[in-house]
């Protein structure tokens, strides 16, 4: 996020703003880009929160009038956060409701069933009923800070019902909708109870986004299934084709944009004095190993985390690998950790680490360090610029912007990334070290083959893999799906809620 001339720190008081104006450009989100922070003697101040969502879409939001919805990250409390230049429009929750609506329906429902039922989906209609409402009052906050005419953003999984509520409240505004999770395939999205409820919800909006073309496939197919559904109980029927459908008067429009990184602003930072002799003490700390090995994941089981471990621990046992001559850190940011799963997750990933250390290593020389804890982001830097191998090893991942972080902080063309065949960044990042996280065998070779690459040959991939993420950056995802909402036909108030989607003979377009 670009500097703030009069708050070098990115800091702000702890003050509530109530000079709101109507604004012309709005985001909803689940979290306000900031974040309270309680000092040693008491006093309160707001930080700004680090992200690739924030860095794209400040300078959109300051150069029109622009405001942020979202919640504070405070339970109970309806302050509203000042950032120069930014509105911010913070949605109270309660803790009830963060319990129900956000650790609950959000994360304990709509997580794992979008992420291939990695772990078993919990549908409680309490849950549900919490999800609607919360909903509800993003979608007031929206219609509220929203002008005339205005285009409005709705971000993720956690506000699917918001663009046909903010519709209903509001037929003048453009609603754009993007999803940051994959969305599942039919059979699995089928188990949900509320599942016509949320395809409803998505498709009050103009546009709505996905990471990858098979994503919109998804949700189209899914559409016309529902509602084919819902024609045999003398409700709604639907024909959908290429992208674009219509609902009531409106043309919804469905594509795929890959969201990405700053990654012309993480270049420049890798390339620092600072950030290189950081780097270069690492490899010191770590007794200069021939092969210093890099994990960066969320602690989540749809990360793969246990997949790199056992994929190492069996080629050290085979002497593919030498204990002796290699390192592996795995960072590892703590998440969720009053949900059993997760808490049984760390346990399985500790267990690991220890394996691999009581059978290999020694004394003065660990061959996993784990570190379970955040990490500054120069640090993090410094990292991704001392690592030989990236590991990333999803079984499940909508984008992962880790894999396209590591390729912009390798200006020195060193390095080589093993990446899961399940992530977004896949269909991108082709001249990474591909694997099936489910083939061990294949995640094993494809290590071999990143540890023992040859210079050239890593130099030309990483080549590849940087004109890649430096050509398609954080900004232009943002430029992208705005201006094919921009570009939607004009909205037409009407009084039909229901959803009717019929044949369109436009061309497929998925808006890249």
């Amino acid at each position: 996020m670009p500097t703030n001339v009069t708050d070098p720190e990115g800091l702000v008081p702890d003050r509530v703003d109530t000079d709101f104006h109507a604004a012309d450009f709005v985001v909803v989100a689940n979290r306000l880009p900031v974040d309270k922070e309680t000092l040693p003697d008491g006093s309160v101040r707001w930080k700004r929160s680090p992200g690739g969502l924030v860095t794209a879409l400040e300078p959109i939001l300051r150069s029109q009038t622009g405001a942020w919805v979202g919640w504070s990250g405070v339970p109970d409390s309806s302050e509203h956060p000042v950032v120069d230049g930014l509105q911010l429009r913070a949605v109270p929750l309660s803790a009830t409701e963060i319990n129900e609506y956000y650790e609950g329906f959000s994360n304990a429902t709509l997580w794992p069933l979008y992420h291939d039922v990695l772990v078993k989906p919990e549908y409680h209609r309490e849950w549900w009923n919490t999800y609607v409402e919360v909903n509800r009052r993003f979608a007031e906050a929206a219609s509220d800070a929203a002008s005339e005419g205005a285009m409005v953003w709705v971000q993720d999984y956690q506000l699917q019902l918001v663009p046909k509520m903010l519709r209903m409240l509001r037929p003048d505004l453009k609603i754009g909708f993007f999803l940051h999770i994959p969305f599942p395939p039919v059979e699995l999205f089928m188990q949900l109870p509320w599942r016509t409820e949320i395809v409803e919800g998505l498709l009050g909006a103009d546009l709505i986004g996905f990471h990858l073309p098979g994503g919109a496939q998804n949700f189209l197919y899914l559409a016309r299934r529902l509602a084919g559904q819902a024609t045999s109980k003398g409700s709604v029927g639907v024909r959908s084709k290429f992208g674009v459908v219509q609902v009531g008067f409106r043309n919804v429009r469905v594509g795929a944009f890959p969201i990405s990184i700053d990654s012309g602003a993480l270049d420049q930072t890798s390339r620092s004095k600072k950030i290189r002799d950081r780097a270069a003490r690492i490899r010191e700390e770590l007794g200069n190993p021939s092969t210093i090995m890099l994990g960066v994941d969320r602690l989540d089981y749809t990360k793969g985390i246990d997949v790199r471990l056992q994929a190492l621990s069996e080629l050290l046992a085979e002497k593919r690998i030498d204990p002796q001559d290699m390192v592996m850190i795995q960072l590892a940011t703590p998440s969720r950790e009053r949900v059993d799963s997760y808490i049984q997750m760390r346990a399985g990933i500790e267990q690991l680490v220890g394996n691999i250390n009581g059978m290999y290593g020694e004394v003065a020389h660990q061959v996993v360090q784990y570190l379970h804890r955040p990490v500054e982001r120069d640090e993090l830097i410094a990292f991704f610029v001392a690592a030989d191998v990236m590991l990333v090893t999803p079984l499940r991942d909508g984008m992962n912007l880790v894999a396209k972080e590591y390729v912009a902080c390798r200006s020195d063309l060193g390095g080589a990334l093993v990446l899961s065949e399940f992530t977004g960044a896949a269909a991108e990042l082709r001249s990474a070290y591909q694997a099936n996280p489910y083939d061990l065998d294949g995640v094993k070779d494809a290590i071999v083959a990143a540890v023992e690459q040859a210079p050239e040959d890593g130099r030309k991939r990483m080549r590849s893999l940087r004109r890649q993420v430096l050509a398609h950056d954080v900004s232009r995802w943002a430029q992208s799906f705005l201006g094919v909402l921009a570009n939607t036909s004009e909205t037409t108030p009407s009084g039909n809620r229901g959803v009717d989607l019929v044949e369109d003979g436009a061309d497929d377009d998925n808006g890249q």
